[in-house]
């Protein structure tokens, strides 16, 4: 064979080589970028939300809870085994409960980067006090006198005098979080903050109002990076259009959000689980969903504790519980459920019985023809006003069920649908006859929602009416001073019969957190929270 020959066969040779190692090449390349694909999936959330976020300060009221929960950390935190170390690796209280001194976690960043200490403990502290009024709901701001960075490690609060639930308002998930020194603005927070950089195990990347919010694993957190690797809240309306998304792949997570609101019903919870795509977890009984009277609208009928009482037995609850939720949410018979702290009371039983409804109203003076139709006393119908959240669509349900249930007992109930931050004015305002609400679940009560009893944003109107109301606010102070478990326990006792005799608070159902989440994912559990979810346990098979 000539020389060029030779030459020419060895070209083509390599030619050849060289052409199946491209296709080679593009085989293995395809093949990892679609595993790549499939990991980066398998690592992400993707969640509805009827909300936007909104602004994320966590020294305030308008961010979306569960969000601010994945961003920023507390001190201590509640868990069904009572207080646990959280950015507090452990605390000493002093012999008179008026100091607690907080031994803080090491080597912990904020987002930005900044050093997590004593020094930044204290200046989040001074920001949250200095905004005092628009915290009095807690009345753990309304104890502290002091806060003090003993070291870079040593952290002190000095209160004005024991207060039992201290540690609990600590571990809620605002306002006494830690957010960076550097996203102050002019040393405060009550003003707005530049930024929402957090400790916790995830960062917000990306926010676009309502559209979506991103969030991403933090590599540096101290408990170790999430293998969900990033969290996107994509804001849309509740109902079929969030049920279409999860069918197309659009997102792949719904839950409970801190409303009480679930983004799809019961049938299309259980249409997808049956699909064999998804899991439906739900948690324990987290809250009892309620009608709050105004007993102070001297000009309402709902300002009689016999009208109130009458609206008690006219609600079948077992109706409510099986029809509207398909029994994921059980009947309630009182303001707290029984797995509450405080809460095995013994009180008067409250069933469904329209007669006694009836009953009462006419012994009350609240007269009727025969028939159904409406009461009336003293030439006054007996007419109230409900609110409801127009974004839940159960909330809709139950009060068209109520109104009906109303009407068989003689009462003309108009309902109205607002955005929730109209309901929270008018319950601050004293704006209402009857609104829909709830309370503020495991980690917060009794406590708290009870504190919400003298506070004029929360629930004031709903109690000052009552004929012991000095009685019930003296109670209550006392509960928050006493450090005796046997006295705590008589007096939360005396204040749960106090309302519940004067039936200001009227229990719906017990309601639960509830997750619809790829079949795949795993570790899903739950916070003694209602409005936060350990994302950062959270994992793919």
């Amino acid at each position: 064979m000539s020389k060029r020959r030779i030459v020419m066969l060895q070209m083509f040779i390599v030619f050849v080589l060289t052409i199946a190692g491209c296709s080679s090449n593009k085989e293995s390349t395809s093949a990892p970028a679609d595993h790549e694909a499939v990991n980066k999936k398998d690592t992400a959330l993707i969640y509805a939300t009827p909300k936007d976020i909104n602004d994320m300060n966590p020294h305030l009221y308008t961010g979306a809870m569960s969000a601010q929960g994945m961003i920023f950390e507390s001190l201590v935190e509640n868990t069904k085994d009572g207080i646990k170390p959280a950015l507090a690796e452990s605390w000493d209280i002093s012999a008179d409960h008026k100091e607690y001194t907080f031994h803080l976690r090491k080597n912990v960043k904020f987002h930005d980067g900044e050093s997590f200490n004593a020094k930044a403990v204290k200046q989040n502290f001074d920001a949250v006090q200095a905004n005092a009024s628009k915290h009095a709901w807690i009345k753990f701001s309304t104890k502290i006198v002091k806060s003090e960075a003993i070291d870079n490690d040593t952290f002190k609060l000095v209160l004005s005098e024991p207060y039992a639930p201290a540690l609990l308002e600590l571990s809620m998930t605002r306002p006494y979080v830690f957010l960076s020194p550097k996203d102050f603005v002019n040393g405060s927070t009550k003003d707005g903050v530049n930024g929402y950089n957090g400790t916790g195990p995830y960062k917000l990347t990306a926010h676009k109002t309502n559209e979506y919010a991103i969030f991403e694993a933090n590599p540096s957190y101290w408990g170790g990076e999430p293998q969900i690797k990033k969290i996107t809240a994509k804001v849309l309306p509740s109902g079929e259009t969030t049920l279409l998304a999860l069918q197309k792949g659009e997102i792949n997570f719904v839950f409970t959000d801190d409303r009480g609101t679930d983004s799809i019903d019961v049938d299309a919870m259980n249409q997808l689980t049956a699909s064999g795509n998804y899991q439906l977890v739900r948690s324990e009984s987290m809250n009892t969903k309620m009608l709050v009277a105004n007993s102070s609208k001297t000009d309402s009928p709902v300002s009689e504790t016999a009208v109130r009482e009458a609206i008690w037995y006219a609600i079948d609850r077992q109706s409510i519980s099986k029809n509207i939720f398909n029994s994921t949410e059980t009947p309630a018979n009182s303001l707290f459920s029984s797995n509450v702290n405080y809460a095995n009371v013994e009180l008067k039983q409250r069933g469904y019985d329209p007669e006694m409804a009836k009953k009462i109203l006419q012994q009350a003076g609240w007269t009727s023809e025969s028939g159904p139709s409406i009461r009336m006393k003293n030439g006054k119908k007996l007419t109230i006003s409900m609110y409801y959240d127009s974004n839940s669509a159960s909330q809709k349900t139950q009060v068209e069920f109520i109104q009906n249930s109303l009407k068989n007992v003689g009462f003309q109930l108009v309902i109205v649908g607002e955005d929730s931050t109209s309901i929270a004015k008018r319950r601050a305002t004293g704006d209402y006859d009857l609104l829909f609400n709830q309370t503020w679940g495991l980690a917060y009560d009794p406590q708290s929602t009870i504190a919400a009893f003298t506070t004029e944003s929360s629930y004031l109107y709903t109690t000052k009416g009552i004929a012991k109301a000095d009685e019930l606010y003296k109670k209550i102070n006392e509960v928050t001073l006493s450090t005796d478990e046997n006295s705590r326990t008589l007096l939360y006792a005396d204040i749960m019969k106090i309302v519940h005799d004067e039936a200001v608070f009227i229990p719906l159902t017990n309601g639960r957190v509830t997750v619809v989440a790829p079949k795949n994912l795993k570790s899903i559990s739950f916070k003694q929270t209602q409005f936060e979810l350990p994302f950062e346990q959270m994992h793919f098979e």
